[in-house]
C-alpha cells in the first residue's frame, strides 16, 4: 500500500477558502433511488454550494440502455460536462446531498474519462450546512470549457468479464449493498429482482466506510481495517459492485484513498446481474470464507 491519497478528499474548510479560485469548480452529484420520491435536481435548486453545477447521473449516461445510469460514450460525457463548464486544467470537487453516497460515482466517472484532478468533498452538503456555511439557490450558468475524454477501460467491468472471473477468480469482487440484500434475506428495492450476490463475492456495505455522525470518510487506519475484516486481500485487484453502480463508487473511493490502484467498478451491478430472467448464477447466504483467497 502507498500513502493515503489525501488529494482525493478535501474538507469543507479548504473548499470554503478556494470557492473563488479560478481553477476550482464544484459539482453537485446528488442522486436518489426511485422509491425515495426525491428529485435531486429540485433539491439542488433549493440549496447548493455557491457556484456548484448539477451533474445529472441519470442523463449523463447511456440513456439507450435498459439498465439505469450506465456510463455514456466518451463523446457524450465530454459534451455534457463541457456545457457545465467542467474541463481540462480544472480541479473539480464533487459532493452530494447525503454526505458520502453518490459523489464517489461521479469522481470515478471523471477519472475513468481521463480527468485525474478530481476530489470528493468530505461530509458533502450535510457537513457544509452543519458548519453554517453559505448556500445558493437556482441553477448556475457556466461558461463552456473544453474537456478531453480519454476512457480508461481498466476502471470498469461488464457482465461478461464478471462471468469469466467466476472461473479465473483473478479479481476479488466486493459488494457495497446492505448485508441483508447480499444474503438475499432483504428484498431488493427494484421490484422483481432476484436476491443474493455474485458467487464468491465479499460483502462490505458502503456505509461501513463512513462516520454515521459526520458523514465523513473514516480515518485511513479504520478504512483499512474494515476492508481487511471482510477478507479482502489489498495486494490483489478488486471489482466493486452494488445495486446499480452508485455506491460501488464509495468502495472504489475508499480503496483509492488507501493507495489501491487496481480497482474497477462493475457498471451494471445488481441491476444487471440480478435481473429476474437473467442467466447469471446467484448465491444466497453469507460470503464463503474461501472466496477471500
Amino acid at each position: 500500500m502507498t500513502d493515503f491519497a489525501s488529494d482525493a478528499l478535501v474538507d469543507t474548510g479548504w473548499l470554503a477558502e478556494h470557492l473563488e479560485a479560478p481553477d476550482v469548480r464544484v459539482v453537485d452529484a446528488s442522486y436518489y433511488l426511485p422509491h425515495e420520491g426525491l428529485d435531486p435536481r429540485a433539491e439542488y435548486h433549493a440549496h447548493h454550494l455557491p457556484g456548484a453545477v448539477f451533474f445529472d447521473i441519470d442523463e449523463i449516461a447511456d440513456t439507450d440502455s435498459p439498465l439505469p445510469h450506465m456510463l455514456p460514450a466518451p463523446e457524450k460525457f465530454s459534451s455534457r460536462v463541457r456545457k457545465l463548464g467542467l474541463g481540462d486544467g480544472l480541479r473539480i470537487v464533487v459532493y452530494d446531498q447525503r454526505g458520502i453516497w453518490s459523489a464517489p460515482r461521479v469522481w470515478w466517472a471523471f477519472r475513468l474519462f481521463g480527468h485525474e484532478d478530481v476530489a470528493v468533498l468530505d461530509g458533502g452538503l450535510p457537513k457544509w450546512l452543519s458548519e453554517g456555511r453559505p448556500v445558493a439557490e437556482g441553477p448556475v450558468q457556466a461558461e463552456a470549457r473544453h474537456f478531453t475524454a480519454r476512457m480508461n477501460t481498466l476502471m470498469v467491468r461488464d457482465k461478461a468479464q464478471l462471468l469469466a472471473n467466476l472461473e479465473s477468480r483473478r479479481e476479488q469482487v466486493l459488494d457495497a449493498r446492505a448485508a441483508g440484500r447480499f444474503t438475499g434475506e432483504q428484498p431488493e428495492p427494484r421490484p422483481g429482482m432476484r436476491g443474493g450476490h455474485i458467487p464468491g463475492s465479499l460483502s462490505l456495505p458502503f456505509a461501513n466506510l463512513v462516520d454515521p455522525e459526520t458523514q465523513t470518510m473514516l480515518a485511513p487506519e479504520t478504512l483499512e481495517a474494515r476492508f481487511l475484516a471482510v477478507g479482502l486481500d489489498l495486494s490483489r485487484p478488486v471489482v466493486t459492485t452494488c445495486g446499480s453502480g452508485i455506491t460501488a463508487g464509495v468502495l472504489a473511493f475508499g480503496l483509492h484513498l488507501l493507495g489501491h490502484r487496481r480497482t474497477a467498478v462493475y457498471d451494471g451491478s445488481w441491476a444487471e446481474w440480478g435481473l429476474p430472467d437473467g442467466d447469471t448464477p446467484v448465491e444466497t447466504g453469507p460470503a464463503r470464507a474461501e472466496s477471500a483467497g
